[in-house]
């Protein structure tokens, strides 16, 4: 199974690509000439849809807690974004089917379990110490001492130009 197949058949990842396409019906029932809806919740509501199923590709496809931490807090704001854009259309006089609204919201909410679960699955051990503090790990500070500063690393040793150039210079 290729890393495309188990995206596309992970819960969270089908939930989304829904989400994606109850929006797109969503948006059909917005009148066209309604163009400030068209300019503003519109616009900003397939945004939201297509960054949460983009974001966790990105997110599947690491293994960093930070990376996949950055990554689920952009798909939880889209998320709540897209939910409260698609609540505040009940109140629109020119929306006449409003089932939609309901549909999207409650996969929302659907996909809010989901990722609930899925956030909790993240390995908290395979982690780069995040100096702003905000994707660390429970229980590391952005003010701990970096593990990594104690690994003495000198880039000449594993890459030797100079051992390369006066190799060559030998020959002459």
């Amino acid at each position: 199974m290729t890393k495309r197949d188990e995206l596309e058949n992970f819960p969270l990842y089908q939930k989304a690509e829904q989400i994606y396409k109850i929006t797109r019906g969503l948006i059909e029932i917005v009148p066209a000439d309604n163009e400030f809806l068209q300019e503003t919740t519109v616009r900003f509501m397939m945004e939201d849809a297509m960054i949460i199923p983009a974001k966790i590709a990105g997110a599947q496809a690491v293994d960093l807690y930070d990376l996949k931490m950055e990554n689920a807090t952009i798909i939880r704001k889209a998320a709540r974004d897209l939910y409260v854009h698609a609540g505040s259309l009940r109140f629109d006089k020119d929306i006449q089917d409003k089932d939609y609204i309901y549909l999207l919201r409650n996969e929302i909410d659907e996909f809010r379990l989901l990722f609930i679960d899925w956030v909790a699955s993240f390995d908290v051990w395979s982690y780069i110490k995040d100096d702003w503090g905000l994707f660390n790990p429970p229980g590391v500070s952005a003010h701990d001492k970096d593990p990594d500063e104690d690994i003495p690393f000198n880039p000449d040793d594993f890459l030797n130009f100079d051992d390369d150039e006066d190799d060559d210079n030998k020959d002459d």
